[in-house]
């Protein structure tokens, strides 16, 4: 399929040039909101031709460097290259590259970490200074000039909004048979205008098929034919399969009990292994007409909805594996009646994820032993990838799971610590915590009572008996409402850094 027939609005036709073209309209020092999340829906072609552009700057000794806003993550060939070539001054909200990890960690990009349904809002506010250029992958322009969304709707209507210029990357690789999957929400409004959203059950539509663009806006339009980053998802291990039987049966009861909907409430799930593993455990299990409404639409919610298990799924991105990606494209008239791809001003909403009763699942770095959450920082002060919308999820959702492997570095580290290092999510947002040991539920538990659940439940046995040491310890202090011995508080993940191993 040529250009012209994915480009039907003329006018933007004949403003096609090549991404080298393109990327020398962006000057050093703007702002510049890209599309992507999760590994889709971003640009292929600028990133490489901005980073090439800042290397010959650089070479001729001109100072290069952009500030790029996102969805969420991108990819090695975005995030990477503009790393690479030094050309990121400052990186929000999200990043899972590990040259751009790099980078920010030694001090070289200014990143700044955010909970994933902020982004557009704080944007809108004028928080984070103005937008000069967008630079939004589509899949195509309707005659009318609209725009067909891509894989991933992340923030795009916000820079399509806000951004003083415009530059679109049509892109032909994914099917074109996307159009009509996404719901686009114009609703949204600056306090006090803001009116509630007329959305009440996961899978209602409430938007339009296309995203808007003022077509004077549109100052390039380059061609891309590429697919998104492949994801690589392994097989769960054994410890995946022991952390998602126990969420399933957990599930079940919580049904028998009375406390949850026999028809179930909508399904959020973080991306990974673990995250898929469950989402395996309910293609087995007892429950019947699931929906999704999530960030990231990936392998184990296609595998449902084919199954008949799910009927619906809402996400703002699909990231897919290789394999997923070809039955995605082969069977897309199936997953088009399926699926819905939203602004994640809408799938990250709180306000929606309180009304609709979603259960969310997301992983973490390590839990301490009252039920805070290090979701980001390795150590304390390692960025490994940022909070994402985990926050969005877990304070609002009507379960919230946090999930780890008990032990990390072949044993070394343990994820369930005296004191967490860095907290996203503190207790008060924490109602269940899962590893392969087993399942903590904390809801209506004082301090200490989480305590003694936490250790009994999910520490690894290898750490239990510190961990209980340091319980008995700090109580018989005379601590008061939660025991802690300042002095050795933080004491295991000094140790780690001084001998590379958490064990006394």
């Amino acid at each position: 399929m040529s250009l012209a027939d994915r480009v039907r609005f003329p006018e933007f036709l004949s403003r096609t040039m090549t991404a080298e073209q393109a990327a020398a309209l962006i000057p050093h020092g703007v702002n510049v909101g890209m599309s992507g999340f999760t590994g889709a829906g971003y640009p292929k072609a600028l990133p490489q031709a901005i980073a090439q552009h800042a290397k010959s700057e650089h070479a001729a000794g001109r100072p290069y460097k952009i500030n790029v806003w996102t969805g969420a993550s991108t990819a090695a060939e975005m995030d990477g290259a503009l790393a690479e070539a030094g050309a990121l001054g400052q990186r929000l909200p999200f990043n899972t590259d590990p040259t751009c990890r790099a980078r920010i960690n030694a001090g070289e990009i200014d990143f700044i970490d955010m909970h994933l349904s902020h982004v557009a809002q704080h944007a809108w506010f004028g928080f984070l200074g103005p937008m000069s250029v967008a630079v939004v992958e589509v899949l195509g322009v309707t005659e009318d000039g609209r725009l067909i969304p891509s894989t991933a709707v992340g923030n795009n209507k916000t820079w399509l909004e806000i951004a003083d210029k415009v530059i679109l990357e049509v892109n032909t690789k994914p099917p074109a048979k996307m159009e009509g999957m996404h719901d686009i929400y114009y609703g949204t409004a600056i306090p006090p205008r803001r009116v509630p959203i007329a959305l009440t059950h996961a899978d209602d539509r409430i938007g339009e098929p296309y995203l808007r663009v003022d077509p004077a806006k549109v100052v390039a339009v380059v061609e891309t034919h590429k697919g998104d980053r492949d994801n690589v998802f392994a097989q769960p291990d054994a410890n995946s399969n022991l952390i998602a039987a126990s969420i399933i049966d957990f599930l079940a009861h919580e049904m028998k009990m009375g406390r949850l909907p026999k028809e179930m409430l909508p399904i959020q799930s973080g991306v990974g292994n673990v995250a898929n593993a469950v989402l395996a455990g309910l293609l087995t299990g007892p429950f019947e007409n699931l929906l999704g409404f999530t960030e990231v639409l990936q392998d184990g919610m296609l595998d449902l909805l084919r199954a008949g298990k799910m009927s619906r799924a809402s996400a703002t991105s699909i990231s897919l594996s290789g394999s997923a990606y070809r039955d995605f494209e082969e069977n897309i008239d199936f997953y088009r009646e399926r699926i819905i791809l939203r602004p994640q001003e809408i799938s990250n909403h709180p306000e929606l994820v309180r009304r609709l009763g979603v259960i969310a699942m997301n992983s973490m770095i390590e839990a301490d032993i009252y039920g805070n959450i290090n979701s980001t920082h390795v150590m304390g002060t390692g960025m490994m990838n940022g909070i994402g919308g985990s926050g969005d999820f877990a304070r609002n959702g009507y379960l919230s799971f946090f999930v780890t492997p008990s032990v990390a570095k072949g044993g070394k580290i343990s994820c369930i610590v005296p004191m967490c290092s860095h907290v996203d999510h503190t207790e008060h947002d924490t109602q269940i915590i899962v590893t392969e040991q087993g399942l903590a539920d904390l809801r209506g538990l004082s301090p200490r009572k989480r305590a003694q659940v936490i250790i009994d439940r999910c520490a690894h046995p290898d750490f239990r008996p510190q961990l209980q040491d340091y319980f008995d310890r700090a109580q018989r202090q005379g601590a008061l409402h939660t025991p802690h011995i300042l002095g050795e508080a933080l004491s295991w993940h000094q140790r780690f850094v001084e001998t590379g191993d958490m064990r006394a």
